[in-house]
Protein backbone atom coordinates (compact mmCIF):
# COMPACT_ATOMS: atom_id res chain seq x y z
CA UNK A 1 0.00 0.00 0.00
CA UNK A 2 1.14 3.35 -1.19
CA UNK A 3 1.45 6.60 1.62
CA UNK A 4 -0.73 8.43 -0.75
CA UNK A 5 -3.44 5.79 -0.71
CA UNK A 6 -3.72 4.23 2.61
CA UNK A 7 -5.81 4.98 5.23
CA UNK A 8 -5.52 7.77 7.75
CA UNK A 9 -6.75 5.44 10.62
CA UNK A 10 -7.04 2.12 12.03
CA UNK A 11 -8.81 0.32 14.23
CA UNK A 12 -6.83 -2.74 16.16
CA UNK A 13 -6.98 -5.08 19.70
CA UNK A 14 -3.45 -6.43 19.43
CA UNK A 15 -0.28 -5.34 20.44
CA UNK A 16 1.45 -7.74 18.17
CA UNK A 17 0.75 -5.38 14.96
CA UNK A 18 2.55 -2.46 15.80
CA UNK A 19 4.81 -1.42 14.10
CA UNK A 20 3.76 -4.42 11.51
CA UNK A 21 3.70 -4.45 7.69
CA UNK A 22 1.55 -1.84 6.93
CA UNK A 23 1.04 -0.19 10.20
CA UNK A 24 4.91 -0.22 10.95
CA UNK A 25 4.83 3.75 10.16
CA UNK A 26 1.61 4.50 12.03
CA UNK A 27 1.62 6.59 15.37
CA UNK A 28 0.10 4.00 17.89
CA UNK A 29 -2.71 4.91 20.47
CA UNK A 30 -3.05 2.22 23.05
CA UNK A 31 -5.65 2.00 25.68
CA UNK A 32 -5.53 -1.03 28.00
CA UNK A 33 -8.95 -2.37 29.20
CA UNK A 34 -8.00 -5.55 31.05
CA UNK A 35 -5.12 -7.86 31.80
CA UNK A 36 -1.54 -6.80 31.20
CA UNK A 37 0.91 -7.02 27.75
CA UNK A 38 4.78 -6.61 28.08
CA UNK A 39 6.96 -5.47 25.35
CA UNK A 40 10.74 -3.86 24.86
CA UNK A 41 11.07 -0.77 23.34
CA UNK A 42 14.18 1.39 22.58
CA UNK A 43 15.95 -1.26 24.16
CA UNK A 44 13.83 -1.30 27.20
CA UNK A 45 11.17 -3.74 29.05
CA UNK A 46 7.99 -1.95 29.09
CA UNK A 47 4.27 -3.66 31.14
CA UNK A 48 1.43 -2.04 29.44
CA UNK A 49 -1.57 -3.21 31.89
CA UNK A 50 -5.17 -1.88 32.89
CA UNK A 51 -6.33 1.65 32.46
CA UNK A 52 -2.94 2.34 31.08
CA UNK A 53 -2.47 4.67 27.65
CA UNK A 54 0.35 3.91 25.02
CA UNK A 55 1.25 6.14 22.43
CA UNK A 56 4.05 5.39 20.44
CA UNK A 57 5.43 7.31 17.35
CA UNK A 58 8.44 5.23 16.53
CA UNK A 59 6.59 1.74 16.30
CA UNK A 60 8.91 -0.19 14.70
CA UNK A 61 11.06 -0.12 17.61
CA UNK A 62 8.65 -2.32 19.61
CA UNK A 63 9.47 -6.12 19.79
CA UNK A 64 9.37 -8.97 22.08
CA UNK A 65 5.43 -8.56 22.53
CA UNK A 66 3.82 -10.88 25.43
CA UNK A 67 0.30 -10.71 25.80
CA UNK A 68 -0.98 -11.94 29.36
CA UNK A 69 -4.42 -14.04 30.16
CA UNK A 70 -7.36 -11.21 29.48
CA UNK A 71 -5.48 -8.75 28.35
CA UNK A 72 -7.84 -6.66 25.93
CA UNK A 73 -6.96 -3.17 24.77
CA UNK A 74 -8.29 -0.57 22.33
CA UNK A 75 -5.63 0.78 19.28
CA UNK A 76 -6.20 3.53 16.95
CA UNK A 77 -3.04 3.57 14.30
CA UNK A 78 -2.72 7.36 12.87
CA UNK A 79 -0.66 8.17 9.77
CA UNK A 80 1.90 10.70 10.41
CA UNK A 81 0.15 13.06 8.23
CA UNK A 82 -3.12 12.93 9.62
CA UNK A 83 -1.48 13.68 13.41
CA UNK A 84 0.13 16.71 11.78
CA UNK A 85 -3.17 17.97 10.41
CA UNK A 86 -5.39 16.92 13.71
CA UNK A 87 -2.81 18.52 16.00
CA UNK A 88 -4.19 21.20 17.91
CA UNK A 89 -2.69 24.86 17.97
CA UNK A 90 -0.21 24.11 21.66
CA UNK A 91 3.55 22.80 20.98
CA UNK A 92 3.61 20.91 24.00
CA UNK A 93 3.14 18.04 22.00
CA UNK A 94 6.76 18.26 20.95
CA UNK A 95 8.30 17.98 24.63
CA UNK A 96 5.77 15.76 25.01
CA UNK A 97 7.73 13.25 22.19
CA UNK A 98 10.79 13.73 24.06
CA UNK A 99 9.31 12.13 27.36
CA UNK A 100 7.23 9.35 25.53
CA UNK A 101 10.62 8.32 23.57
CA UNK A 102 11.78 7.34 26.87
CA UNK A 103 8.63 5.82 28.26
CA UNK A 104 5.37 5.29 26.10
CA UNK A 105 3.15 4.64 28.81
CA UNK A 106 1.23 6.76 30.85
CA UNK A 107 -0.55 5.78 33.70
CA UNK A 108 -3.93 7.30 34.13
CA UNK A 109 -6.40 8.05 36.98
CA UNK A 110 -9.53 6.75 37.40
CA UNK A 111 -11.25 10.21 36.04
CA UNK A 112 -8.43 9.86 33.13
CA UNK A 113 -9.50 6.86 31.89
CA UNK A 114 -12.87 7.54 31.54
CA UNK A 115 -11.79 10.88 29.51
CA UNK A 116 -9.64 8.17 26.99
CA UNK A 117 -12.05 5.59 26.87
CA UNK A 118 -14.63 8.06 25.55
CA UNK A 119 -12.38 9.56 23.67
CA UNK A 120 -11.55 6.14 21.75
CA UNK A 121 -15.02 5.14 21.44
CA UNK A 122 -15.82 8.62 19.77
CA UNK A 123 -12.96 7.91 17.39
CA UNK A 124 -14.63 4.29 16.16
CA UNK A 125 -18.10 5.58 16.19
CA UNK A 126 -16.93 8.62 13.80
CA UNK A 127 -14.89 6.26 12.18
CA UNK A 128 -17.89 3.71 11.39
CA UNK A 129 -19.88 6.70 9.26
CA UNK A 130 -17.83 6.77 6.32
CA UNK A 131 -20.76 8.72 4.05
CA UNK A 132 -21.12 11.39 6.70
CA UNK A 133 -20.77 14.18 4.35
CA UNK A 134 -17.59 15.96 6.42
CA UNK A 135 -16.63 12.82 7.51
CA UNK A 136 -12.56 14.07 6.96
CA UNK A 137 -13.43 17.12 9.40
CA UNK A 138 -15.07 15.01 11.84
CA UNK A 139 -12.09 12.73 11.98
CA UNK A 140 -9.85 15.73 12.46
CA UNK A 141 -11.89 16.76 15.19
CA UNK A 142 -12.29 13.59 16.81
CA UNK A 143 -8.78 12.88 16.77
CA UNK A 144 -7.56 16.52 17.48
CA UNK A 145 -9.66 15.62 21.25
CA UNK A 146 -7.83 12.71 21.83
CA UNK A 147 -4.55 14.47 21.15
CA UNK A 148 -5.76 17.27 23.27
CA UNK A 149 -6.33 15.01 25.67
CA UNK A 150 -3.30 13.37 26.01
CA UNK A 151 -1.23 16.37 26.16
CA UNK A 152 -3.61 17.25 29.43
CA UNK A 153 -2.74 13.93 30.85
CA UNK A 154 1.05 14.07 30.23
CA UNK A 155 0.78 17.46 31.77
CA UNK A 156 -0.81 16.10 34.76
CA UNK A 157 1.33 13.05 35.05
CA UNK A 158 5.00 14.31 34.60
CA UNK A 159 4.77 18.40 34.64
CA UNK A 160 5.98 20.88 32.32
CA UNK A 161 9.76 20.48 33.98
CA UNK A 162 12.79 20.62 31.56
CA UNK A 163 14.55 17.83 30.35
CA UNK A 164 16.42 16.37 33.16
CA UNK A 165 19.26 14.88 30.92
CA UNK A 166 22.37 15.41 29.86
CA UNK A 167 22.32 18.24 26.79
CA UNK A 168 18.86 19.54 28.30
CA UNK A 169 20.07 23.06 28.35
CA UNK A 170 20.97 22.77 24.49
CA UNK A 171 18.08 21.23 23.26
CA UNK A 172 15.88 24.06 25.25
CA UNK A 173 17.60 26.70 23.60
CA UNK A 174 17.52 25.11 20.09
CA UNK A 175 13.20 24.00 20.50
CA UNK A 176 12.92 27.87 21.98
CA UNK A 177 14.01 28.80 18.85
CA UNK A 178 11.47 27.10 16.74
CA UNK A 179 9.11 28.09 19.68
CA UNK A 180 9.74 32.11 19.18
CA UNK A 181 8.95 30.95 15.47
CA UNK A 182 12.63 31.01 13.93
CA UNK A 183 11.41 28.35 11.35
CA UNK A 184 9.66 30.69 9.51
CA UNK A 185 12.70 32.36 8.16
CA UNK A 186 15.24 29.58 8.55
CA UNK A 187 14.76 26.09 7.79
CA UNK A 188 18.23 24.85 7.39
CA UNK A 189 20.11 23.31 10.34
CA UNK A 190 23.45 25.13 9.85
CA UNK A 191 21.26 28.39 10.98
CA UNK A 192 20.49 27.10 14.48
CA UNK A 193 23.50 25.32 14.71
CA UNK A 194 25.37 28.79 14.17
CA UNK A 195 23.06 30.78 17.12
CA UNK A 196 24.37 27.79 19.22
CA UNK A 197 27.93 27.75 18.66
CA UNK A 198 28.06 24.42 17.67
CA UNK A 199 28.17 22.11 14.73
CA UNK A 200 25.16 21.55 12.73
CA UNK A 201 26.26 17.44 13.04
CA UNK A 202 26.80 18.02 16.71
CA UNK A 203 23.36 19.27 16.99
CA UNK A 204 21.36 16.43 15.46
CA UNK A 205 23.84 14.05 17.98
CA UNK A 206 22.05 15.99 20.80
CA UNK A 207 18.48 15.62 19.40
CA UNK A 208 18.69 12.18 18.58
CA UNK A 209 19.87 11.41 22.06
CA UNK A 210 17.36 13.40 23.89
CA UNK A 211 14.32 13.06 21.63
CA UNK A 212 14.97 9.98 19.81
CA UNK A 213 14.77 12.43 16.27
CA UNK A 214 17.14 14.39 14.64
CA UNK A 215 17.46 18.50 14.72
CA UNK A 216 15.89 18.43 10.87
CA UNK A 217 12.81 16.54 12.10
CA UNK A 218 11.95 19.33 15.13
CA UNK A 219 12.50 22.23 12.39
CA UNK A 220 10.02 20.54 9.49
CA UNK A 221 7.60 19.17 12.51
CA UNK A 222 7.01 23.08 14.16
CA UNK A 223 6.98 24.11 9.94
CA UNK A 224 4.34 21.64 8.81
CA UNK A 225 2.43 22.27 11.99
CA UNK A 226 2.27 26.04 11.54
CA UNK A 227 1.37 25.70 7.63
CA UNK A 228 -1.26 23.16 8.49
CA UNK A 229 -3.01 25.81 10.24
CA UNK A 230 -2.64 28.34 8.20
CA UNK A 231 -3.69 26.32 5.44
CA UNK A 232 -6.85 25.75 7.76
CA UNK A 233 -7.86 29.12 8.09
CA UNK A 234 -8.64 29.34 4.66
CA UNK A 235 -7.97 33.37 4.17
CA UNK A 236 -4.46 33.43 2.83
CA UNK A 237 -3.77 32.57 -1.16
CA UNK A 238 -0.73 30.16 -1.72
CA UNK A 239 1.60 32.89 -3.00
CA UNK A 240 1.10 35.07 0.66
CA UNK A 241 1.77 31.85 2.28
CA UNK A 242 5.15 30.93 0.68
CA UNK A 243 5.92 34.86 1.16
CA UNK A 244 5.09 34.67 4.50
CA UNK A 245 7.64 31.65 5.43
CA UNK A 246 10.38 33.07 3.15
CA UNK A 247 10.08 30.26 0.11
CA UNK A 248 11.31 31.12 -3.05
CA UNK A 249 8.75 30.83 -4.74
CA UNK A 250 4.64 29.28 -4.76
CA UNK A 251 5.97 25.96 -6.34
CA UNK A 252 8.60 25.71 -4.19
CA UNK A 253 6.07 26.15 -1.12
CA UNK A 254 3.74 23.43 -2.78
CA UNK A 255 6.28 21.20 -3.00
CA UNK A 256 7.41 21.29 0.70
CA UNK A 257 3.88 21.10 2.00
CA UNK A 258 3.37 18.04 -0.64
CA UNK A 259 6.46 16.25 0.64
CA UNK A 260 6.07 16.79 4.62
CA UNK A 261 2.03 17.11 4.97
CA UNK A 262 1.35 14.67 1.51
CA UNK A 263 -1.22 16.81 0.57
CA UNK A 264 -1.73 19.67 -1.99
CA UNK A 265 -1.79 23.22 -0.58
CA UNK A 266 -5.09 23.92 -2.47
CA UNK A 267 -6.63 20.57 -0.36
CA UNK A 268 -6.70 22.74 2.30
CA UNK A 269 -8.43 25.49 0.38
CA UNK A 270 -11.13 23.44 -1.71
Amino acid sequence: MNKTDRPDIVIGNSMTCIGQGELKDYVTHAYCRSGSCSFSFNDQRYTFSAGDCLIMRHSRLITDVVEGAGFETDIIFVTPEFIEISTPQSNYGMRGSVSLFHNPILRLSPEQQEVCRLDFDYIKRRLALPHHHFHRDAMINAVECLIIDLFDFHAELYGKAEISISYAQLMERFMGMLERGDFRRNREIGYYASALCITPKYLSEVSKKISGFPASYWINRYTTLDISRRLKEKNRCIKELADFYHFSSASYFSRYVQKYLRMQPSDFLD
